[in-house]
């Protein structure tokens, strides 16, 4: 049985996307990666992830706008879903993960 692969993006993967990566950790249902589109993310996008991932989801249309452009015939491969969560939460803030948590466990249903 093979579960579902979801990568989450943000800029830098300091706050949002980690934030996500961080809720799923210890799930056996769900695989949950995080990477950033910055230079100097702490995890950067790459081919790889975008390989990995059964879906995509990132926080702003900017960061599907660069997976487009650096990563075209990856990010044609995989669904991206743009949840338009602003860059104004702190690493496991309480009200991100509850956004969070309503779109990442709608794909394990």
């Amino acid at each position: 049985m093979s579960f579902p692969k979801i990568l989450v993006i943000c800029s830098r993967n300091q706050w949002r996307s980690r934030t996500a990566e961080t809720m799923y950790h210890n799930r056996q249902d769900i695989h949950v990666k995080s990477a950033g589109t910055a230079t100097g993310a702490r995890i950067r996008v790459s081919v790889s992830l975008l390989d990995w991932a059964d879906r995509v989801l990132v926080m702003e249309e900017k960061h599907q706008d660069h997976l487009f452009t650096k990563f075209p015939v990856e990010a044609a491969k995989v669904p991206i879903e743009v949840l338009h969560i602003p860059d104004e939460y702190t690493y496991m803030d309480v009200e991100l993960q509850e956004e969070l948590r309503e779109v990442i466990d709608g794909a394990t249903d």
